[in-house]
C-alpha cells in the first residue's frame, strides 16, 4: 500500500507540469478511489499530514513556495476526487456489479434444487467433493437415459420429439452477446467478435481512464486489420440487450444511463482513431524501408544522446555494450511497425517484457524521456509528417503497456530481491497474510503474462533473498482454523525445482530439503517426532513418477544424496517400486546368462562320443534363445536409445569425435559392447555353416558344428564367446547393490584402478629409462 501511494505521488508530481496529464492522472486515482469516501476534512488532514511531513524531513530545505505549491496540488487532488466521486461513483458501481452479475449466471442456471440436494447428501456420506462431483454426474447421466427413453416412446407413438434440455441457454455475457447477435441479424458482424474479446478488460478499467484509453488503442489496430464495414452502434444495441437478458432483475433506466455511458466513452475513442492506423502503418513502413545503413547507425547513437540528455541517471541503467545498445534500438524501431501489424501478439510480448524489466528495476519516469528521444531523432530524419507521428503514436502505446506492466508488477518482494538481503524479503513479505505469502513470493500476474519472484532471484544471482523465500515458504503457520505451508504451492507452480536449483543454485537445495522436515520441540523417553513432507518429490504433478532422484544423482553431490529426506524418499522408491522392477530384469538377464553358459561351456564339453542328437538340438536350442531373446532385446535398446540422442542432438565429444551421450554410462556402452559381439558370433556360428553340409565327418548330423566349415571359425568363435560371457559378468556387477560391503568395495575397486594404471605407467617408463 505505501509503495502504490508513492507510486500515486510521484506521478501527480511528474505531471504538474502537463495540465493535460495531470488532469488524466487525477482523474485516474480519483476513479480508484470510489470505495472510499473522501470528505473536505479528510482532505485537509491528509493534505496537512504530507506537508508536515516534508517539513519534518527537509527541514529550511522546505521554502514556503514549496509548501504552497504543494497545498494546491493537493487541494486540486482532494477536490477532483470529492468531486468524481459524486459526479461518477454511482455509474461505475452499476456497471461492476451489473457486470459480475451477467457474467455469473452460470451458476444461477446450473444449480438446480434437486442437484443441490442430491450433491451435498453424498458429499456428507463420502466426505469428499469428488464423490459429490461423482454423484451429480450420475444423476445427470441418469437424467440423459430417462429423457433418451421417453424421446424414444414419442417418436414410437408418433409425437413429436420436444427435447429443451438439449438446447444450450446462453449463461455468460459472451454466450448471450453472440445469441443475440445472430438473432437481431448480426451474425455476419465478424467484427464484433474482435471487441467482445477486449470487452472485459474495458469493462473492468472503466474506473482508470488511462487504461481504458490503452484498451481502446489496441482494440483500434485490431479493428484497422477486418476487411469490412464497421457500424459501433450496432454493437451498442446488441450488448444492452444481452444484458438486459442477464441482469432482468435489477436493471433499470440507471442500467441504462450507466452502461450507455460507458458506450458512448468507449466509441467516441475509437471514432477518433478510425482509418488512421493504415495510413500511419503504410507511412512507418516507408520511413523503415527507405533509411540506409548510415541513418540506421545515426537513429542508434542520436537516440541515446537525446535520451541521456534529458535523462542523465538514465545512463547508470544502460551499461551494456555497444553492440547491444544498438540491438535494443533497432528492437524498439522493430516494434513500433510490428505494433500495428500484430497488436494483440505485440501486447502479450510487451507485457513479458514489461514484467523482465520488474526485475530489472527499471524507473517508469525513464519511459518518457526515452520515448522523446527517440521522436526528436526521427523528426530530424523525415519530413513526412504522417510517418513521424505513427513512429510517436506507436512508442507511446508501447511505453504505456510497459508501464502500466511494471506498476502493476512492482511489488515489494520484486524490490527486496533487486537489494539481495534477507531482511529485506523478510520484511516486505511479512505484511502479506499467512495464506497468501507463497502467492507473492511465487507469482506476479499481470494480464496473460506472469513471472516468478522465486525464480528470478535465481536468475539474477539474488540468492541470499532465494534462501529467504525458500525458508519462508517452507515455515509451518498457523491460526485458528487453518496450518499454513508453503510446501504445495511451491511444487505446483515450479514442479521442476529440484532440476532448477541442481543447474542454477546447488547451495539452496539443503535449505529446500531441510524445508521438508519438521521436527517436534517436544521429546517423549527420548524420542521426538518427525514428519517428513516427500510427496512432491516421489510424484508429480500428474501422478508420474518424479525425475528429482534423478537430478539429485546428476549433480554428484554427496552431501546431498545423504540428506536424510533424500535417503527417507529415495529407500520408499527403491523398496516399493524400483527393487522389484530391477529384480524382474536382472532375474531375465541372469536367466540369459545361465542359458549362454549352457550354450556354450557345459553342453559342447560332454566327452565326445556320448554327444547324442538331442545334445545338438538343446545346443541348438540355447543359442538361438540367446541370438533371439538377448541379441535382438539389445539392438532394440540401443536403436531406441540412439534414436533419442539424435533427434534431441544429445552428443559429447571423445577425441573430437561426436559419441551419443548415453554411451557415457558403462551399463550402456558395456551393453553395445555385448550387442556387437552377439552379431559377430551370430555369423560365425558354426551351426549355420554346417547345416548344409551332409557329408561324412566326425560327429555330422543334425545342427552339428564339427564340419570342415564349422572347425574354421571355431577359434574365432570360442574367442568371441569368451568376451561376450565376461561381458555379461560386467553387467551384472550392479546386483551388488544388494550388499551395501559389495558395493562399497566396488566402488572403492573402480577408483583405484584409475591410480593402478598410472602406477604401471610410471613404472613402464623407469623400466624402459634405466
Amino acid at each position: 500500500m505505501a509503495m502504490r501511494f508513492m507510486n500515486g505521488l510521484n506521478s501527480i508530481i511528474s505531471a504538474a507540469s502537463s495540465p493535460n496529464a495531470l488532469k488524466v492522472q487525477v482523474e485516474t486515482l480519483g476513479f480508484q478511489h470510489l470505495d472510499l469516501e473522501v470528505t473536505v476534512p479528510r482532505v485537509v488532514i491528509f493534505r496537512d499530514a504530507i506537508i508536515d511531513l516534508f517539513e519534518m524531513e527537509m527541514g529550511t530545505r522546505f521554502s514556503s513556495k514549496a509548501k504552497l505549491g504543494f497545498q494546491c496540488i493537493l487541494n486540486y487532488v482532494g477536490g477532483a476526487y470529492i468531486y468524481i466521486r459524486r459526479e461518477y461513483a454511482g455509474r461505475i458501481k452499476i456497471i461492476n456489479s451489473s457486470w459480475r452479475t451477467a457474467n455469473n449466471k452460470a451458476a444461477d442456471f446450473m444449480d438446480t434444487p434437486e442437484e443441490e440436494e442430491a450433491a451435498e447428501g453424498e458429499a456428507k456420506e463420502g466426505d469428499a467433493e469428488g464423490e459429490a462431483a461423482e454423484a451429480k454426474g450420475g444423476k445427470k447421466d441418469e437424467g440423459k437415459l430417462q429423457q433418451s427413453g421417453d424421446a424414444s416412446n414419442q417418436r414410437a407413438s408418433g409425437e413429436q420429439k420436444t427435447n429443451m434440455m438439449a438446447m444450450k441457454v446462453p449463461t455468460t455475457f459472451a454466450e448471450m452477446f453472440m445469441f443475440n447477435g445472430a438473432v437481431m441479424g448480426f451474425g455476419g458482424s465478424l467484427w464484433m467478435n474482435l471487441i467482445l474479446e477486449q470487452f472485459d478488460n474495458m469493462v473492468m478499467n472503466v474506473a482508470n481512464s488511462y487504461r481504458l484509453q490503452e484498451e481502446c488503442d489496441v482494440l483500434s489496430l485490431v479493428l484497422a486489420k477486418y476487411k469490412g464495414a464497421i457500424n459501433l452502434g450496432e454493437f451498442k444495441a446488441v450488448m444492452l440487450a444481452s444484458l438486459r437478458s442477464l441482469v432482468p432483475k435489477d436493471w433499470d433506466g440507471d442500467h441504462e444511463i450507466a452502461w450507455g455511458w460507458l458506450w458512448e466513452n468507449v466509441e467516441r475513442m475509437l471514432k477518433n482513431l478510425m482509418g488512421k492506423p493504415q495510413v500511419q502503418e503504410k507511412a512507418l513502413e516507408r520511413l523503415i524501408m527507405s533509411l540506409t545503413d548510415d541513418a540506421v547507425n545515426y537513429l542508434r547513437r542520436e537516440v541515446y544522446k537525446r535520451f541521456f540528455a534529458l535523462a542523465p541517471a538514465g545512463q547508470d541503467y544502460f551499461k551494456q555494450s555497444t553492440t547491444r545498445l544498438y540491438w535494443i534500438a533497432d528492437k524498439i524501431v522493430e516494434m513500433t511497425i510490428e505494433m500495428y501489424r500484430e497488436p494483440k501478439k505485440m501486447v502479450e510480448d510487451i507485457s513479458a517484457l514489461g514484467l523482465r524489466h520488474v526485475g530489472y528495476a527499471i524507473p517508469t519516469e525513464f519511459f518518457a524521456p526515452f520515448v522523446s528521444g527517440a521522436v526528436e531523432v526521427v523528426r530530424t530524419m523525415t519530413t513526412d509528417e504522417m510517418a513521424e507521428d505513427a513512429f510517436r503514436w506507436s512508442l507511446t502505446l508501447i511505453s504505456k503497456i510497459l508501464v502500466r506492466t511494471i506498476l502493476e508488477g512492482s511489488t515489494i518482494v520484486m524490490k527486496a530481491i533487486n537489494t539481495n538481503l534477507e531482511k529485506a524479503l523478510v520484511k516486505a513479505v511479512s505484511v502479506a497474510p499467512r495464506g497468501k505469502r507463497a502467492l507473492e513470493l511465487l507469482n506476479i500476474t499481470v494480464g496473460t503474462q506472469s513471472i516468478s519472484p522465486f525464480y528470478w532471484s535465481i536468475e539474477s544471482g539474488s540468492l541470499n533473498c532465494a534462501r529467504g523465500m525458500i525458508k519462508d515458504l517452507l515455515t509451518i503457520r498457523a491460526d485458528r482454523d487453518n496450518y499454513y505451508y508453503g510446501c504445495d504451492d511451491l511444487f505446483t507452480r515450479h514442479p521442476e525445482v529440484v532440476e532448477r536449483l541442481c543447474a542454477d543454485a546447488a547451495d539452496l537445495l539443503w535449505p529446500l530439503l531441510d524445508g521438508l522436515i519438521w521436527r517436534s520441540r517436544l521429546a517423549i523417553q527420548g524420542q521426538r517426532r518427525v514428519n517428513y513432507y516427500v510427496k512432491h518429490l516421489i510424484q508429480d504433478g500428474d501422478g508420474k513418477l518424479n525425475k528429482a532422484m534423478e537430478w539429485l544423482a546428476d549433480n554428484k553431490d554427496p552431501r546431498i544424496i545423504s540428506h536424510p529426506a533424500v535417503v527417507l524418499f529415495s529407500d520408499m522408491i527403491w523398496s516399493r517400486i524400483a527393487m522389484w522392477f530391477f529384480l524382474l530384469g536382472r532375474l531375465y538377464f541372469l536367466f540369459t546368462l545361465c542359458v549362454f553358459i549352457t550354450s556354450q561351456s557345459i553342453l559342447p564339453n560332454i566327452p565326445e562320443g556320448t554327444l547324442t542328437e538331442e545334445g545338438r538340438i538343446g545346443i541348438f536350442i540355447c543359442r538361438l534363445f540367446v541370438y533371439l531373446g538377448s541379441m535382438c532385446k539389445l539392438i532394440y535398446g540401443q536403436a531406441q536409445k540412439l534414436i533419442i540422442d539424435c533427434r534431441q542432438g544429445a552428443f559429447v565429444r571423445v577425441m573430437h569425435v561426436p559419441v551419443p551421450q548415453y554411451l557415457c554410462s558403462f551399463k550402456e556402452l558395456g551393453s553395445l559392447v555385448l550387442m556387437i559381439t552377439l552379431i559377430i558370433m551370430c555369423c560365425n556360428e558354426p551351426i549355420w555353416w554346417c547345416i548344409g553340409n551332409d557329408g561324412d565327418y566326425a560327429g555330422s548330423g543334425i545342427f552339428s558344428t564339427t564340419c570342415p566349415e564349422g572347425l574354421d571359425r571355431e577359434y574365432s568363435y570360442s574367442t568371441l564367446s569368451c568376451i561376450a560371457m565376461l561381458m555379461y559378468w560386467a553387467l551384472l556387477l550392479d546386483l551388488t547393490i544388494f550388499s551395501m560391503r559389495i558395493s562399497a568395495f566396488l566402488l572403492v575397486c573402480g577408483r583405484v584402478l584409475s591410480e593402478i594404471g598410472l602406477f604401471l605407467l610410471a613404472l613402464a617408463f623407469l623400466i624402459i629409462s634405466f
